[in-house]
């Protein structure tokens, strides 16, 4: 049986606006939100911290058997919140939304969360080089990574009505047959 609904991976560099654009669309939607990183910490599918970073070494097989578990791949209707994409298997995803922000303002967010500046380094760097984009084009078919940006409220909530009608248009077409 198709999936009823979507499912959508928002990613970027940490401080980017994933959680903010994930929690506004999923009660938009009425969609599950799925926070990566809450469930790594949650349920413990990570080997510990990087000590230069601190960010969790996580540990793929045991989050993707967690995931595989729900009804992610039958029914659809989940929001994927993490700062990379390419471990969800592509037969999961519908769209991915990879936010990008000013380098300045990044700076700003992340130094006001007290990244460590290995940490604060490595994030810059990847947002300056686009590595996330880049990932997400890589791992996906070209017409389902969308590039959005989220420096303000007034582009959180132009990009919350932009996915809320891709998801209306990908119902229809869905409905016509289209799966």
């Amino acid at each position: 049986m198709a999936r009823q609904n979507p499912n959508i991976v928002i990613t970027g560099t940490p401080g980017v606006g994933k959680t903010t654009h994930a929690e506004q669309l999923a009660q938009a939607t009425g969609f599950n939100h799925i926070s990566i990183n809450q469930i790594v910490k949650d349920e413990g599918f990570h080997e510990g911290r990087d000590e230069e970073t601190g960010s969790w070494i996580v540990d793929e097989d045991r989050l993707l058997d967690y995931l595989e578990a729900l009804p992610l791949h039958s029914a659809g209707g989940y929001i994927l919140d993490w700062h990379a994409c390419d471990v969800f298997p592509e037969r999961w995803i519908d769209l991915v939304i990879v936010l990008r922000c000013d380098s300045t303002l990044l700076y700003d967010r992340l130094t006001a969360r007290g990244y460590k500046d290995k940490k604060l380094e490595e994030n810059m760097d990847s947002e300056i080089m686009q590595v996330l984009l880049d990932e997400a084009r890589e791992s996906y078919k070209e017409e389902i990574v969308v590039e959005l940006r989220s420096e303000s409220n007034e582009d959180v909530e132009g990009n919350l009505e932009r996915i809320e009608r891709w998801v209306e248009q990908w119902r229809r077409d869905k409905g016509e047959g289209g799966a």
